[in-house]
Formats: C-alpha cells, structure tokens, sequence
C-alpha cells in the first residue's frame, strides 16, 4: 500500500492550499513537510520551487500539474475529454480569481481598500455570474455532468476565501450559496472544513512577514 503523499511548503495556505482542498476531497489523508526540510530536498526541486509533492514514487511541482494529476487520480476530473475541457475553463477562471484572492494579505494597507474593490467587482462580475448561469442550465447539483469534480472543488474554495473578505459577496448569486452549501456537506469536504483540519486560515500580519522575509519579498 503506497504511503500518505507528502507535501512540501511553507505554513500557510498560498499555492499549496487549492492541493490540500484536492487530496481533502479526494479523501486523501497527507503529511506535511515544511520550508525547514527543504534544505535536503532542494535538489529534487524542477524549478528551484515550490509546492512540491511527493506521491506514487514521483516528486511533482507546478500547481497545475499536480493538481491535474491528483484529479486524474481520483476520478475527479470528468467522464470524457467534453467534461474535462468544461472543468478546465471553470478551473482556470476560479485560478485567476484565487491569485487576486491569494495576494490580497500581502498589499500594503493603504493599498488594501483598493484591492479588495478589484476582488469583489471581478467576483461579481467576471466569474460568480458564469458559475450561477451554468448551475441555472443544466439544474444540477454540480458543475459539470452532475458528478462531484475539481471544478466543485476549486470553486468553493475560491468563494469561501471571498466571503472571508466580504461576507455578503454571494448575496446575487441564490444558485451559487445554494451550491456552496452542498458541496460544503459532501462528508470528505465538510471534515476538511472542521476545526483542527489540515486547512490553512487565512494569513495574518506576522505569518505575511515570516513568507516575504523566507521568499526574500520586498517589504
């Protein structure tokens, strides 16, 4: 029996979070391998970066390959190459919000206000009216050929990271909070939901500071 994937980065959400969510669903339990380690594994590092994930005998990097490989894996990524290019659009539109959302702590305050008008207006109306609208043509419980998917997934985590920021952000979109309320039930995503799982909370000011002094990001 192949051990647990074993996942390298830092103590905070950033890249890494949207593969946590993926193995969460998938029912994957994992071990974490923080920044420290590193220093051994460096030279296993494609790229020279990170997140990494050690799984099935490979050392994967690249967000979306990992995340492609995990959905593959875990019969999470549709039925046939139809449903696979539907989930992929969604997905990449959710990626691009989830960067903006990912990036936010790390503004300058007087920047902040201004940041989170770009977030909200872009949510609202760029990328929650396109899940609201297919959630509303097809009449299912799930994004894409009425199965649970990555796009499922990665859609939640997005609106929950919005709704951190502003907590009525889906009050336009009935389907979508509608949506977000069963894929939040489905058994593996809600014990992800839980205190004391294995998702990262939102970052706060000291941990913002810990990740620009580890990346050598200008203050």
């Amino acid at each position: 029996m192949a051990g647990k994937p074993k996942l390298y980065y830092f103590n905070g959400r950033g890249r890494m979070e949207t593969i946590r969510w993926m193995l969460a669903g998938a029912g994957v339990e994992v071990c974490f391998y923080f920044m420290e380690i590193l220093k051994s594994e460096r030279g296993n590092l494609l790229f020279q970066q990170v997140p990494m994930v050690e799984i099935d005998g490979m050392k994967l990097v690249q967000t979306r390959a990992i995340l492609n490989y995990i959905a593959g894996k875990h019969n999470l990524y549709g039925k046939d190459l139809k449903e696979r290019a539907l989930i992929d659009m969604y997905v990449e539109g959710t990626m691009d919000l989830n960067e903006l959302l990912m990036h936010y702590p790390f503004h300058k305050p007087e920047e902040k206000e201004k940041q989170l008008a770009v977030i909200v207006e872009k949510a609202t109306t760029r990328y929650f009216p396109v899940y609201e609208k297919a959630l509303k043509d097809h009449g299912q419980d799930f994004l894409v050929g009425n199965k649970f998917s990555r796009a499922d997934i990665q859609v939640l985590e997005t609106i929950l990271m919005a709704e951190e920021l502003k907590s009525d952000i889906l009050s336009k979109f009935p389907l979508l909070k509608a949506f977000k309320g069963r894929i939040s039930n489905i058994p593996t995503i809600k014990k992800f939901l839980q205190p004391g799982s294995q998702r990262k909370p939102l970052l706060d000011e000291k941990t913002v500071a810990e990740i620009k002094k580890l990346f050598d990001i200008d203050q």
